[in-house]
């Protein structure tokens, strides 16, 4: 008994105290005294078993919070289009992995418009999205800019699958267009209610040009192969390019402002916190 109070860090009249309270309240004795100290009865052992295995369950408590809080197994909910669903999120989710392989992740594919609104409802923790966000609640949001995107020209350029095919290397063409360049010719849109195409469709008609649409996509990469079949030509997230490739605006360049968003009065779980880092992180690290 008095080592064990030792180890509990009480005095050994109080430890006393303690176990004659427990076995009073349990009404049998847990121990009994012998020449070498105590020994645990026949219902002081069927309690201790009883005993462990509630510790063990308590210590299971605190690690199953800890890890719906933490990085241990917490799970992130993020929306995004097209473009950073492609392009800025896989780098960052792969980052996040590595340092911490308990992570899920849920990524919904949507509008800025549908981001926003999930944003707001709590069906997401966080959202990527096109400034501005205009809308019922858009002042409830936290918007942290993160990169200025441009949209680029692509078309598809005679012969460019044979050169594919012979591994010749692609020649390079106009490094601008002019809206008056592709007015008439078929054009493979985003689909319409999309924040690109909203951005499309107003530099087009400020510049006195309606496109002639013939196609309508989610997907860049979708968008990219209509494009390379000859389907027409269309204007994409500098993100989806290499270096150099796409033709500028020569009127204006067309641009886009993504930022993070989540709301404002509800502090982002450790997880969301480690994804916000993250994202942060990446784009810097680019210096886009």
């Amino acid at each position: 008994m008095t080592r064990a109070a030792r180890t509990l860090g009480v005095s050994q009249p109080a430890l006393s105290a303690m176990l004659k309270k427990l076995e009073a309240e349990v009404g049998a004795s847990l121990v009994h005294r012998t020449a070498r100290g105590v020994e645990l009865t026949e219902a002081g052992r069927v309690f201790l078993v009883h005993a462990q295995d509630t510790l063990r369950r308590a210590d299971g408590a605190v690690r199953a919070v800890r890890q719906l809080i933490g990085l241990e197994a917490g799970s992130i909910r993020v929306g995004a289009g097209a473009t950073a669903t492609s392009y800025l999120l896989p780098p960052v989710v792969s980052a996040l992995r590595a340092k911490h392989p308990g992570l899920r992740f849920y990524v919904r594919e949507t509008g800025s418009s549908a981001v926003a609104a999930a944003v707001l409802s709590g069906e997401l923790d966080l959202g990527l999205v096109t400034l501005p966000i205009r809308g019922p609640g858009e002042e409830e949001l936290l918007k942290t800019p993160l990169v200025e995107d441009e949209l680029r020209l692509i078309r598809r350029r005679e012969g460019e699958a044979k050169r594919r095919r012979d591994g010749v290397k692609k020649e390079a063409g106009p490094a601008t267009f002019r809206w008056k360049d592709i007015e008439g010719e078929p054009f493979v849109a985003f689909e319409a209610g999309t924040a690109v195409r909203a951005i499309i469709d107003q530099a087009a008609a400020a510049a006195g040009v309606t496109l002639n649409v013939v196609m309508e996509l989610r997907s860049i990469e979708s968008i990219k192969q209509m494009v390379a079949a000859g389907i027409g030509v269309a204007l994409v997230s500098r993100f989806a390019l290499e270096p150099g490739e796409g033709q500028t605006c020569r009127e204006a360049k067309l641009t886009r402002r993504l930022a993070l968003i989540r709301r404002k009065d509800r502090e982002p779980s450790v997880a969301a916190a480690a994804f916000e880092r993250e994202m942060l992180a990446a784009v810097r690290s680019t210096g886009a």
